[in-house]
Parts: C-alpha cells; sequence; structure tokens
C-alpha cells in the first residue's frame, strides 16, 4: 500500500455557494430583507450595473433600520449597506478566505470572477467543511494505528502522507525523504 497524500488547500470554489442573493442599489430595505427572507440567507449583495458595491446583513438591519426604529420601505439598501465590499477571487482557496475573514473582521465574502459575483462563502461554511475535514483525518489515524503507521503532515510538502519518518528531526514522506537523499 502506497502513501496517502491529502490535499490541504481546497478550492474555494468547491465550497462556495452559487448564486448568492443580490438587489440593486434602487431596493429599499424591505426589497432586501424580503428577498433574503425568500432565500432562507443572512445577507443580500447591493450591486450597481452588475459590478457588487456592498452588503446588507441582518446586523445591518438590526442595528441601522429597526434600533433606529426607521421605517424599512422609505431606507434604501445603499444608505445602510455595509462598504467597501471585501471579496475574493473565485480561484483561492478556503485557508485563503479563512485569512481574509480574520483579517478584516467579516463572516461574509462574496466570490467574485472579473468583477461579477459568481458565489458566496461564509463562516458557517468554513465551519463545515472543517468538521467534514476532522472527520476523515479521525478514521485516517485509526486506520493507520491499526497498521502501526505514523500519519500526518510531512514537513517537507505539506502532504498528509502515512508513511512519515524522523529525517535529522523533519517528519518527511517517501517522495520528500527520496528528494533528502539525492541532495
Amino acid at each position: 500500500m502506497g502513501p496517502i497524500h491529502f490535499e490541504t488547500r481546497v478550492p474555494l470554489k468547491e465550497i462556495m455557494r452559487h448564486n448568492p442573493t443580490t438587489t440593486g442599489m434602487e431596493s429599499n430595505v424591505a426589497q432586501a430583507a424580503a428577498k433574503m427572507c425568500k432565500d432562507e440567507v443572512g445577507s443580500c449583495i447591493v450591486l450597481h450595473n452588475n459590478i457588487p458595491l456592498g452588503i446588507i446583513t441582518e446586523q445591518d438591519l438590526n442595528c441601522k433600520v429597526v434600533a433606529n426604529d426607521l421605517m424599512p420601505s422609505s431606507v434604501y439598501v445603499s444608505e445602510v449597506m455595509s462598504t467597501p465590499l471585501i471579496t475574493i477571487n473565485v480561484d483561492e482557496t478556503v485557508g485563503d478566505a479563512a485569512h481574509m475573514m480574520i483579517e478584516n473582521k467579516v463572516r461574509r465574502l462574496p466570490v467574485v470572477d472579473d468583477d461579477e459575483v459568481v458565489g458566496i462563502v461564509t463562516v458557517r461554511d468554513l465551519l463545515n467543511i472543517s468538521n467534514e475535514m476532522n472527520e476523515i483525518m479521525s478514521e485516517l489515524v485509526f486506520i493507520n494505528r491499526e497498521a502501526d503507521l505514523q500519519m500526518g503532515l510531512c514537513d517537507g510538502c505539506g502532504k498528509m502522507s502515512d508513511d512519515l519518518k524522523n529525517v535529522d528531526g523533519a517528519m518527511l514522506c517517501s517522495g520528500c525523504r527520496m528528494e533528502e537523499r539525492l541532495i
């Protein structure tokens, strides 16, 4: 049985939600909230000529409209949306999205391809994939304990392997051990 290599850089397009809820700048808060309810989501991306300019979230509705006792049908989304909009390119990874969310203190990232919104990724999406990865890792560790093999991330290439061996204090997979011998 050869080594197991597990890719740790999951493409964002694999977990993003396609066709996110959007509204135009001319929409009022009541219209945006109705779209969010219909789609069962917590945000609505605000577009102007199909270019994403902002996002309106449940928190924006609560803190900027309800808390100020404003009439949702008389407030435009452009008045209460969060802007500037922080987006991520469709070609980035899940790890890139997580770092961007932490750095910018946001819970939602519209995913763009040439400035066109193609999806959205949320903290919940990242947590879901994290839970799935943890389950897979637990199963792999259990399987490999039975076979008495060392498993983990290779210190050389960063890939998951089930045949790690200590070489000068670094845990290396067979491929990286071969490279070490050639050097």
